[in-house]
């Protein structure tokens, strides 16, 4: 059996991150075994942790972002495709900012950082999850079949209507030596175009032609260079191991991906994870969400469940945008989200946890008796992605105590613990 590792002594990097642009020292630490991979901020009070799991993924656009309600880890992909094809399963990454260092926009330099550092074994037995049956998963245009093998693989196929990339296909083993050799220097890429969008979101403040391939609608950009005729695929490649590095376990199968993005790559490590742990990992959609609540339109408030444990806990999603019916009268010119239907939609996907412990849940309603310990965080408004984590603290007969909380990007926009009842129609 597998042994879990880390490494034999701190080593240390610094660098402006990708997406904020900015100046960040990075040290990577040894750490116990069973503890993962965990992102600390030592320089601020209490030094908030987070561990890197697909539990605590809070944001998947144009990035891998870590939190919980109060400190986020944008970015985290490359140094987690970099310790996952090392088998790296235990260690603590400290940073002094919010986003690990860009470095020359690939893996390759974390590669390098962990090799300096010694990966050592350590007395306990690695976590793997065996593929055992066919899978699929389809998430928007992200489509992912994954297979039982002999060893660890990734193969994807991409697709860009750009005369420099078209479309490609590269498949790997996912090894220490197979990854320094011929994925680890892939880099990341984006049109030249895309900036000025993506800047004023917040997003690729520190990309420049040292750590982002620069495409314009002809090819490549002035002084940019490839490393590898298929570069853009083999970064896909690095991206879809550190999003499935999220598991928390080694993978023993074939991921198969076309068009994978972050937002596919989570909801697959989800999927994995959900079935390492005894679940199916299956989502709910706005279909299968209307079969079990009765709100309708302008009431309901849930478009989707991402993630969910019965009994336990569950993760649903609310996309705010501008034709809410509220937005005309809350308020003219400066649209923000009621606080009570923060409140309602957040009480919604508990209603949902709730449902799923009674048979026959479309003869059943879920009243809430009670809320307490009600927090506003941040004013949400159009545009704004809503996550609501909800975890059921006590369940007696037709009874049950949720504690709940909604983020957007990994900043808590409201909390409420409640109270609620299951009776029938």
């Amino acid at each position: 059996m597998s042994v879990q590792r880390t490494i034999g002594r701190e080593v240390s990097t610094a660098g402006a991150g990708l997406h904020t642009g900015e100046s960040v020292n990075a040290a990577l630490r040894p750490a116990d075994p069973d503890t993962g991979i965990r992102f600390r901020r030592p320089d601020l009070e209490g030094a908030p942790t987070v561990v890197a799991h697909v539990d605590n993924v809070v944001g998947v656009e144009w990035e891998t972002v870590l939190g919980d309600g109060h400190t986020s880890f944008r970015t985290v992909e490359h140094l987690l495709a970099a310790a996952a094809a090392a088998s790296v399963d235990n260690l603590d990454v400290d940073l002094d900012g919010p986003e690990p260092p860009a470095l020359d926009g690939s893996a390759a330099g974390w590669c390098a950082l962990l090799e300096e550092a010694s990966i050592v074994d350590q007395k306990a037995t690695a976590r793997t999850l065996v593929i055992d049956a066919p899978l699929e998963l389809q998430e928007g245009e992200s489509r992912y079949t994954v297979l039982p093998a002999a060893a660890y693989r990734v193969s994807a196929e991409i697709e860009f209507d750009n005369p420099v990339i078209g479309r490609q296909f590269a498949s790997f083993e996912v090894s220490a030596d197979v990854f320094a050799e011929e994925l680890a220097a892939a880099r990341t890429f984006g049109l030249e175009s895309w900036r000025e969008a993506l800047q004023s979101r917040g997003l690729a403040l520190g990309a420049s032609h040292d750590n982002t391939i620069v495409l314009t609608p002809d090819g490549l950009a002035d002084d940019t260079e490839l490393r590898f005729p298929d570069e853009f695929v083999r970064h896909k490649i690095v991206d879809l191991i550190g999003d499935l590095a999220l598991v928390g376990a080694r993978i023993k199968g074939h991921i198969m991906a076309e068009r994978p993005g972050h937002r596919g790559n989570v909801a697959l490590a989800r999927k994995l994870s959900a079935k390492m742990n005894g679940g199916d990992g299956t989502a709910l959609d706005i279909h299968r969400i209307l079969e079990y609540i009765p709100h309708r339109y302008p009431m309901l408030l849930i478009d989707r469940i991402l993630e969910f444990e019965a009994g336990k806990r569950i993760v649903g999603l609310k996309n705010v945008t501008i034709n809410e019916p509220f937005f005309s009268g809350h308020f003219p010119g400066h649209p923000i989200m009621p606080g009570v239907l923060l409140v309602e939609a957040m009480a919604q996907a508990g209603g949902l946890l709730l449902m799923s412990e009674f048979e026959d849940p479309q003869d059943k309603l879920v009243y809430f008796m009670a809320l307490d310990a009600v927090k506003f965080r941040r004013p949400v408004t159009p545009g704004d992605q809503l996550v609501f984590e909800l975890e059921m603290l006590q369940l007696h007969g037709r009874n049950c105590r949720m504690r709940g909380v909604g983020t957007v990007d990994g900043q808590v926009a409201v909390e409420a613990t409640m109270l609620a009842r299951v009776v029938d129609r």
